[in-house]
């Protein structure tokens, strides 16, 4: 899972005095993909120009350090430069385009005008105040801006001898739309401007149809300053404004008005409230820690309901095949494979040996009990570390069914005999010479198994998928010391691929629910990992490949214990949650005072609106070092692009193994065949 954090918010450092202009468009880029992009501004002339125009020459000296900031500044005569964000959605709402000739009533400093210069062929803005006329006209021609025209007068009226004009921006408000503007609009033209009262206006959008025809629509609450008749002089003042949205609710409120309460766990409504999923091809529930008891016993929940009621047929999780297989033969009522060993005893023993998985496999056994085998649920690994495992599953079945192949596959994996209890060994003689042929002979081992699984029955097709195993492990354990996302890709393109595999094996109207860490099942193309790092996960690749019959849900806590280790292959401890941060998303979710919610960002309301911008989020996997926490466990991620839902528990408790001196102590042999 993702456990690293790179760089700070937006913001962090932004203080310092003496910015310089590298300083500065680094800044401009961080506010297009913060500001803008991430909260639903796609128009790429909209986002070069904001990249393009400097900023901070449109404000004071004294405030050129917090030009980027996510807010208005003062700019003098009782005025402000507007929060970019309203100015994008302006531009980007009037749909200017190269060629254009548009008009902007309000000039202010210029910046949004200057922003239209770099769009349009020609733009005209009108400002009341001389004085502030006079300086963005200074400041347009210091920059080259040869194409724009600020004019000092009465933006009322237009500028009936420049019209028509494809687009007009209005900066300050009225009750109702200036007839003058209107007639100036070309035929097909559209107007932005902020109609209402004095506490709270609607952007509107107004398109001019015909002569005498015109359309309108609101876009979004603000307040700005009104709209006046007449000029200012140089000397003159008016009232300030700050061109701010209305005040809107804290994304906290939202978070609490759209969010769905749910009961306990074990609360038979728990389940349905999930039922919104029911029609998906594909449920992901994940986790934000492998040591949360909550996480495992409402993903319990969930499965055995949807297996129950929606013909769900398929739980895959984030564990090894061969091992998980044991487990599959138990909630089928299949005999285990004689002298197999038990199942997941590699560390984390945690993850699939716990206190809750009796009660989940003896669930589903129970529901499979009065099913045909083509309707009974099985439980699968997707992942790809127990080379070993699969090895001795692939050699268990040929040794049955074909001991001539049998012969060939041992021939084929003798060059990773020696390191089958350790395959990192493997990995780092596999750097020298001499090794590169190993890649061949397990790949043609897993071609030859594949092809005899297409007229499977279903031993042949888990013989087939250890052996996909086997070859996706034995790259996967040369790659991973070279470093960089070639390991993490290859293992998650290994859990989907193994996931379509087993859709394709049940049939055409199988469903799977997939169990993984929030880091593999949250769309990485919204998380750091994807724009940082270059790093897919199967959330992405399933999206990919199955569109909307896939639902994502991550689930998160603020508080509490987990079990987790220090070091990989540690002691378990239990360990204290450090509260969540302030500004990570998991706080937002605090904060709405809700214990327990399901929480739909799809839907596309307020909350989902808001929560469409990066938030630093908190990733624990079977290590946790609270110490270090900022650094080892938070990464940025846009919420409402990584998941299709989000489940919320606001305390939590660590997770018990079955055996608490787990992973050095020894288990009970008679796992799980013994419940």
């Amino acid at each position: 899972m993702t456990r690293g954090a790179r760089a700070g918010r937006a913001g962090a450092g932004r203080r310092r005095k003496g910015a310089t202009l590298t300083d500065h468009e680094s800044q401009r880029e961080t506010m297009v993909r913060r500001q803008l992009r991430a909260r639903g501004i796609a128009n790429d002339h909209v986002l070069q120009a904001f990249r393009e125009v400097p900023r901070e020459r449109f404000v004071p000296d004294d405030l050129a350090e917090f030009a980027y900031d996510d807010s208005p500044l003062p700019i003098g005569e009782g005025q402000t430069i507007s929060q970019p964000y309203i100015v994008a959605s302006m531009i980007e709402a009037a749909e200017v385009e190269p060629g254009d000739r548009v008009l902007e009533v309000g000039a202010g400093s210029g910046y949004a005008a200057a922003l239209l210069s770099r769009i349009a062929a020609r733009v005209f803005a009108v400002e009341r105040h001389a004085v502030l006329a006079r300086e963005a006209r200074e400041r347009a021609a210091t920059l080259g801006y040869a194409n724009l025209d600020i004019i000092a007068g009465d933006g009322m009226e237009g500028l009936p001898e420049e019209a028509p004009f494809d687009a007009i921006l209005v900066a300050a408000r009225g009750i109702e739309v200036p007839e003058a503007l209107k007639r100036q609009l070309a035929i097909g033209g559209r107007m932005i401007i902020p109609v209402g009262g004095e506490d709270v206006q609607q952007l509107r959008c107004l398109v001019r149809r015909a002569e005498e025809t015109w359309d309108s629509h609101d876009i979004a609450p603000v307040r700005f300053v009104p709209l006046l008749p007449g000029s200012v002089p140089e000397n003159g003042t008016r009232a300030a404004s700050d061109h701010r949205p209305a005040r809107e609710k804290g994304v906290s409120e939202l978070i609490a008005e759209a969010a769905v309460p749910l009961p306990a766990i074990d609360d038979p409504a728990f389940a349905r409230a999930f039922d919104r999923f029911a029609d998906r091809r594909v449920v992901m529930l994940g986790e934000s820690s492998h040591g949360t008891h909550e996480f495992y016993a409402a993903r319990a929940a969930i499965t055995q309901h949807l297996v129950r009621h929606h013909g769900f047929t398929v739980v895959a999780v984030e564990g090894d095949w061969p091992d998980a297989a044991a487990y599959d033969r138990y909630v089928r009522g299949r005999p285990q494979r004689e002298g197999a060993p038990s199942p997941f005893r590699r560390f984390p023993t945690w993850m699939w040996r716990n206190t809750v998985m009796p009660g989940f496999l003896q669930g589903l056994r129970e529901i499979n009990a009065g099913r045909d085998d083509a309707d009974k649920a099985g439980f699968y690994g997707l992942d790809i570390y127990n080379m070993s495992g699969s090895i001795e599953a692939v050699l268990a079945y040929l040794d049955e069914h074909d001991p001539r192949a049998a012969a060939v596959a041992r021939e084929r994996y003798g060059c990773l005999t020696p390191w089958q209890a350790d395959p990192a060994t493997y990995g780092r003689a596999a750097l020298r010479r001499g090794y590169a042929e190993c890649e061949d002979a397990v790949v043609a081992q897993c071609r030859d198994l594949l092809e005899q699984a297409l007229a499977h029955d279903g031993e042949s097709f888990g013989a087939a998928m250890n052996a996909r195993l086997v070859a996706s492990a034995e790259r996967y354990y040369r790659v991973m010391y070279y470093g960089g996302p070639e390991s993490w890709n290859l293992r998650d393109s290994h859990m989907a691929e193994t996931l379509e595999h087993l859709l394709d094996e049940r049939g055409p109207g199988a469903k799977a629910v997939v169990w993984a860490h929030n880091s593999h099942i949250g769309d990485a193309r919204a998380t750091e990992m994807g724009a940082a790092r270059g790093e897919h996960n199967i959330g992405q690749l399933a999206r990919e490949r199955w569109g909307e019959d896939v639902a994502l849900v991550g689930f998160g806590t603020h508080g509490g214990t987990v079990t987790a280790a220090s070091d990989w292959d540690a002691e378990r401890e239990v360990k204290r949650i450090v509260p969540s941060r302030g500004d990570s998303f998991e706080r937002l979710c605090h904060d709405s005072g809700t214990a327990r919610f399901l929480l739909d960002l799809s839907a596309g309301d307020a909350a989902a609106r808001r929560l469409r911008e990066p938030l630093l989020e908190r990733f624990i996997g079977v290590i946790y070092r609270p110490e270090t926490e900022r650094w080892s466990h938070y990464s940025e991620a846009v919420p409402a692009d990584q998941f299709d839902a989000w489940a919320w528990f606001d305390e939590t408790r660590a997770l018990e193994p079955l055996v608490r001196q787990e992973p050095h102590g020894q288990p009970p042999e008679t796992w799980p065949f013994g419940l």
